[in-house]
Formats: structure tokens, C-alpha cells, sequence
């Protein structure tokens, strides 16, 4: 992701990481303990300011850590290029999940790209601009799981990241006390190899990786739900919103957003996720 200051946990992805690089923008980062205690910046909405993106960076292609110990994937690379459309820098805030909303509320960060589906609960929060992509909610079980389909769910105990659309439908659909929450997806694949757990109900693309990197596991066939992706801004921050909005209807019209898709979904593997 790009352009300015980075400040991100330092938190190592587990499994091997098959994707790699991130987008263009001049970027320098910097590190704090929890993602939170970036340095003050100038405020977002105007020309040659500061984009103060916030993402989790444990949700691969879309972001991740890379061998440098910088947060790269297909929301880095986009916010990169809207920063670019708007004359900005950006600098981009790695913190849980379930932060990012708060943080736009308490002007911590100005924008949040970090695969965040657009559900209508978010949206009495935060505004979302156009979907930029669109994702697939799978479910990973043991190779000798007794579960063949979402319909085998009832009663399963379902680990899910905190905040995030598993956990969303999957408290909503089965009960709080069927739904085990983690702080990251690593973690919850994790409890699924410990036996703590019968399933993971996570994205798509970073459940690929998760399941190539840890021996016994395997995606069910059948996906759990379709979403789609977008970035959040503040609901006060409507001149922000209009900009970004604006400059990705554009990056989508010209190809640069398909463009980074394909650089981390290449269409012949026969990714689910498209370009909205």
C-alpha cells in the first residue's frame, strides 16, 4: 500500500506467503505497538495532505506483511493509486479488525480499504464508496471433517476473526455460543488444527493460503456467502467520501483496479474474486 508512513503491528502472518510486492506511491513506514499511535498528520480532503488509510494486514492477497515487514496487497496497492488520483500521500495503520471502524469515528484514520464488506450494519456507521471487488466467505474444515456443506453448521463450534462478515452472519445465523472469535485468521486456523474448533468460515483467498500452509485442512466446495468489498470513510467526512468515491468509479473505468486484481488473483487460477 502506499505512499508516506506505514505504522503497523509487527505481526507475522502464519503459513508461507505465495503473494508477493505491493503498489507504487512513494512510501516510507514507521512502527508502532498496536497500530494505534501514528504520528499527527495533516488532515485528509485536501490537495498534498495525508491519506490516513487503516487496514488488518493479516488478510492475504488483500493485505499482508511482506519480507520487508511492510503491509503489500491489493488494498495497498488501490489506496496507493486513489492517493495518487488525489494528490495525497498515504500512510497506512495496521490494527485489529474490529478497530477500524472506531478509528474512523475518532479521526484516527481517515479511510479504511481491508477487505470490508459492505453489510448494512457498517453502513449506520461508516459511508462505503463503490465496491472496488467482489469476495467469497468459505468455510475450511479437517480433510476427515463429517462437515460436507454450510447446511452441516447447525451445532458446530465455528471459528471466525472478530468483527469481520464470518462473524457477522455466523452469530446471527447459529448463536454467540456456537461462534468462537480470534483476532486474526491465523489464530482461528490454529484452533481448527488444536481440535478446538470444527470449522473456519473466512474469505476465500486467504483461506487458499492458510490451507496450502497447514497439512490436514481443506475448503468445503460449496461457499458460505458472496460479498462485496469496498472502503469505509467517516459519515461526517462527506467531502473526503466524494473524492475517493470519484477516484475509484475512475480506477475502475480505466482498468488500474482490475489491473491490480489480476496482479494478485491472476484469472487462469481460477480466483472467485473479481473486479466489481
Amino acid at each position: 500500500m502506499k505512499k508516506l508512513s506505514i505504522a503497523m503491528l509487527s505481526m507475522v502472518l502464519a503459513g508461507s506467503m505465495l503473494l508477493t510486492g505491493c503498489g507504487g506511491g512513494n512510501t516510507e513506514q514507521t512502527t508502532t505497538d498496536e497500530g494505534t499511535d501514528s504520528a499527527t498528520t495533516e488532515t485528509a480532503g485536501t490537495e498534498g495532505g495525508v491519506l490516513r488509510m487503516g487496514t488488518n494486514a493479516t488478510f492475504p492477497p488483500y493485505e499482508y506483511v511482506d519480507e520487508n515487514n511492510e503491509v503489500a496487497g491489493i488494498d495497498a496497492d488501490i489506496a496507493a493509486a486513489i492517493a495518487d488520483k488525489l494528490g495525497m500521500e498515504l500512510e497506512i495503520t495496521d490494527m485489529a479488525f474490529d478497530s477500524l471502524i472506531p478509528a474512523l469515528q475518532s479521526d484516527t484514520i481517515d479511510i479504511v480499504l481491508a477487505g470490508m464488506t459492505v453489510d448494512p450494519e457498517r453502513a449506520e456507521q461508516v459511508n462505503f464508496t463503490d465496491s472496488y471487488a467482489t469476495g467469497v466467505q468459505v468455510i475450511i474444515v479437517p480433510e476427515d471433517s463429517d462437515i460436507a456443506s454450510p447446511d452441516d453448521l447447525e451445532g458446530k463450534n465455528i471459528g471466525v476473526q472478530t468483527g469481520t462478515t464470518g462473524d457477522l452472519q455466523c452469530t446471527d445465523a447459529y448463536g454467540q455460543e456456537f461462534v468462537k472469535q480470534f483476532d486474526n485468521g491465523p489464530l482461528a486456523v490454529a484452533a481448527l488444527l488444536n481440535g478446538q474448533i470444527d470449522c473456519v468460515v473466512i474469505d476465500n483467498e486467504p483461506a487458499k493460503n492458510y490451507v496450502a500452509a497447514n497439512e490436514g485442512l481443506k475448503i468445503l466446495d460449496t461457499a458460505y456467502a458472496d460479498e462485496d468489498y469496498a472502503a469505509a470513510i467517516a459519515k461526517e467526512d462527506t467531502e473526503l467520501f466524494e473524492q475517493v468515491n470519484t477516484a475509484i468509479q475512475e480506477l475502475k473505468e480505466d482498468g488500474t483496479i482490475a489491473s491490480i486484481i489480476e496482479k494478485y488473483i491472476p484469472s487462469d487460477g481460477g480466483s472467485e474474486d473479481t473486479a466489481a
